[in-house]
């Protein structure tokens, strides 16, 4: 089996467990995993001996989201600001969204931290089970960014204005909040244990029935390319202004005043 840097990949009789591997950072996601989670997503889409795929954080937490001092490195910066302006989907959304075109249930067992593109990965999958004292938020507005991981596909569950008010204010959500409002299934005290039950039952029905019931709600809710666009649009806009640099400062001291707003 590959070896990875960032994640770890176990099978054990027909479950793929995914594990993001960097609990110094809280699992916070780097280039690096981007490009090694679009990898294993890509084997798993071509497997016909696994029915089901965890994702779960190493050591109690899921994912503080983007690693924001890698993103802050110069050289970084211009790879995510090619990323945003280039015309076909960005690698930030498409490892979000590749877990919804894997041919098997995609599980996500949340515990700990999950925030911002952590909490958007954990929206890829197709069901989100939450330890009951997870910690739950759409962190981006703190450092004056907008969420632009397929959030406009991959929180539709969630209503537009609920979802308007996360990505305003980056709310710190519990994890029953979280599942009142749609972001997550269930919560449970022992979630990975949910996790294996439900995978249980769902191998239990034929694996054409399971794959046919993802495809066809899936297809209720179409990648539709404007709305992609729109949030490559207003992130590279937002890292080029004056007031993401002042959000950053604001996030480490108090006192720091943001200039008048900037777009239309």
């Amino acid at each position: 089996m590959k070896r990875y840097q960032t994640i770890t990949l176990q099978v054990q009789d027909g479950i793929a467990t995914l594990c993001l591997n960097r609990p110094d950072k809280k699992n916070a996601i780097n280039f690096l995993m981007i490009d090694e989670l679009l990898d294993v997503a890509k084997q798993l889409q071509k497997s016909r001996d696994i029915f089901a795929v965890k994702i779960m954080g190493a050591k109690g937490d899921f994912s503080a989201g983007l690693d924001l001092g890698e993103l802050n490195n110069p050289k970084n910066t211009l790879s995510a600001i090619y990323q945003l302006i280039k015309p076909s989907m960005s690698k930030f959304q498409r490892v979000c969204l590749i877990w919804q075109q894997l041919p098997m249930p995609v599980i996500a067992v949340v515990q700990g931290v999950c925030l911002g593109g952590g909490l958007q990965l954990a929206l890829g999958a197709d069901i989100r089970i939450v330890d009951h004292k997870a910690k739950i938020a759409l962190l981006e507005a703190k450092w004056g960014l907008v969420a632009d991981m397929g959030i406009t596909h991959t929180a539709y569950g969630v209503r537009s204005d609920v979802l308007k008010q996360l990505a305003m204010t980056a709310e710190m959500l519990s994890s029953v909040k979280a599942c009142e409002l749609g972001l997550m299934t269930h919560v449970s005290d022992m979630p990975e244990l949910m996790a294996d039950d439900l995978i249980a039952k769902i191998s239990s029905r034929s694996p054409d029935a399971v794959l046919a019931a993802k495809r066809v709600v899936n297809a209720a809710h179409c990648i539709n390319h404007a709305a992609l666009y729109q949030e490559k649009y207003w992130q590279l806009k937002l890292l080029i202004g004056k007031n993401r640099r002042l959000a950053i400062a604001k996030a480490y001291q108090d006192g720091i005043t943001f200039v008048k707003r900037q777009f239309r």
